[in-house]
């Protein structure tokens, strides 16, 4: 195992880069969709209730069969690994930012709308501040849930660490196996660790 990661060190760096490169795209896509609907879900409760559910129902489909019904829409590859990744992401952000909004005390709102803050002030200026903890904690689940799911998407050419483990499985490299998951695993534990602690300074 180490005799193939010192022949190797550069294809390993590689992927973890283009892993990264994965979630880090994912993540920015996914923020901007999920700040966008939390916003509309925030002027209607049975729209956000809709929502929920649906994102929801998609969320429970396996990774691999969400995948694979893209294909003959996107093709293979990154950019459907993406798509899939995003969609994904809605259900765990959308929820949390939603309950995190609505954790927020109705005293401080009306306190807000007496100053004559409009629905949207209220909502950045007072809302998302005191959610932040919540905000937080949705990033947190959906970065691993990422890294997790990026992982699995190199069975279409998505590439990234799971390209490694896929290779080793169909060879029976153990090495390659073996690296691919430590690496997604120290990936995803390293992403956890690092945002608990941001979670915990924004509670």
């Amino acid at each position: 195992m180490i005799e193939y990661a010192a022949r190797h060190s550069d294809k390993l760096l590689s992927a973890t880069l283009e892993h990264l490169e994965i979630v880090v795209i994912t993540l920015l896509i996914s923020l901007v969709v999920a700040a966008l609907l939390t916003v509309v879900c925030s002027y209607s409760r049975a729209l956000s209730r809709a929502l929920l559910n649906l994102f929801s129902m998609v969320y429970s489909i396996p990774s691999l069969a969400l995948l694979a019904l893209l294909i003959p829409v996107t093709g293979l590859g990154r950019r459907t690994a993406i798509i899939v990744l995003v969609i994904y992401n809605q259900y765990l952000l959308l929820r949390n930012f939603l309950a995190g909004l609505d954790g927020v005390d109705p005293g401080v709102l009306e306190a807000a709308a007496g100053m004559g803050m409009t629905h949207m002030q209220r909502l950045v200026m007072v809302q998302a501040p005191l959610a932040k903890g919540a905000i937080v904690a949705g990033l947190r689940i959906a970065l691993v849930s990422t890294v997790g799911i990026a992982t699995i998407a190199a069975c279409i050419n998505a590439g990234g660490l799971g390209a490694i483990l896929f290779d080793g499985l169909r060879t029976m490299n153990v090495a390659k196996i073996l690296w691919g998951s430590l690496l997604s695993a120290v990936l995803a534990i390293g992403i956890d660790r690092l945002l608990a602690a941001a979670e915990r300074r924004a509670r």
